[in-house]
């Protein structure tokens, strides 16, 4: 790190951020520029809308277990391999997702995508902590959030144009060049880390959250088939409450709990996720039923209904800066 300071200077924190920026936006593209073809993969495979879902319900959910084990995997591999390994999956899981023959594989290469994604996700954040001073990490905020908005932003309009030429296995493809140009400046500009004293791997923690996560999608899932009263929903949400409630007991009372209870403890963290929660139901419940009914319901063809959500994600871009600067001065 020393080294990479005094040869590229005060720049090497901006560029160290601009190159893990470029695996998130490939990441961020995976997650908003599969929406458009959701239709289109149900005609192609003969699916209906409640078993297409899973192409995005699946990368979402194990998006958000794969991020579980990231503080582990960074004291185990460092920040380097960890970052170079998880965008060569992406890249991998992508192509092997435009080459899928039949909706369980394509399934399960989004699971892979998924994977991968949640990897990269908390990545960019690590940086702007260990590398920005504490008045200066909003606008670095704002300046990596001005990135990964704008490139979903655009990605719908660009994957919809893309669908309507080449059908749904060019969508997997978008993330490319974004993996590719990170690999390449990761190799040259991250530096190796030192090693870090190893603590165990919460094997049981991590159990008991996967399984809390899947049950309570199938849960929901549940609804819509089967009813709020029904036998089948009332057994899965019992078993969702039972891993969360044995997650806790198993947190307090272990030492290297994969998420330690005692985290929220401060409000200012319950309540930061509690907006996290809000937000992520907004922003990825709109961005998968806006498109569907444009698609489905209003007849538009895929260019259209990505131009659609372009002015909002725009918007929303140049908003998030303006947000960083504020952020540090107020």
């Amino acid at each position: 790190l020393e080294a990479l300071v005094a040869r590229h200077g005060e720049a090497f924190k901006w560029l160290a951020l601009a190159v893990v920026a470029l695996a998130t936006v490939a990441a961020v593209l995976a997650t908003s520029s599969f929406n458009v073809a959701v239709p289109a993969l149900g005609r192609d495979f003969g699916l209906g809308q409640d078993q297409v879902q899973w192409a995005v319900t699946g990368f979402l959910a194990a998006l958000t277990v794969a991020m579980l084990p990231t503080p582990w995997l960074l004291d185990r591999v460092g920040f380097r391999r960890l970052f170079l390994g998880a965008n060569l999956l992406l890249a991998v899981s992508s192509i092997a997702g435009a080459l899928s023959g039949s909706f369980g594989m394509l399934v399960a290469t989004r699971i892979v995508q998924g994977i991968a994604a949640g990897l990269l996700q908390p990545l960019p954040m690590l940086v702007v902590m260990r590398l920005f001073p504490s008045g200066s990490q909003g606008r670095a905020h704002g300046m990596l959030g001005f990135g990964i908005v704008l490139a979903p932003a655009v990605a719908p309009s660009i994957a919809g144009m893309l669908l309507d030429s080449f059908g749904w296995p060019a969508i997997f493809l978008m993330s490319l060049p974004f993996c590719a140009l990170a690999g390449v400046f990761g190799l040259i500009l991250l530096p190796r880390a030192a090693p870090v004293a190893q603590r165990p791997f919460d094997w049981l923690g991590v159990g008991l959250l996967c399984a809390a996560s899947l049950l309570a999608i199938d849960c929901i899932a549940s609804l819509r088939q089967h009813g709020l009263g029904a036998v089948w929903t009332q057994a899965v949400l019992a078993l969702t409450l039972l891993c969360v409630v044995g997650f806790v007991r198993h947190a307090q009372r272990t030492p290297h709990a994969i998420v330690s209870p005692t985290l929220f403890h401060d409000p200012r963290f319950s309540m930061g996720a509690v907006v996290g929660l809000t937000y992520g139901f907004g922003l990825y419940a709109s961005t998968y039923l806006i498109p569907v009914f444009l698609l489905s319901a209003l007849d538009y063809d895929a260019t259209y209904a990505g131009l659609a959500l372009l002015p909002s994600g725009l918007l929303l871009a140049v908003a998030i800066p303006a947000g960083g600067v504020l952020a540090d001065r107020y």
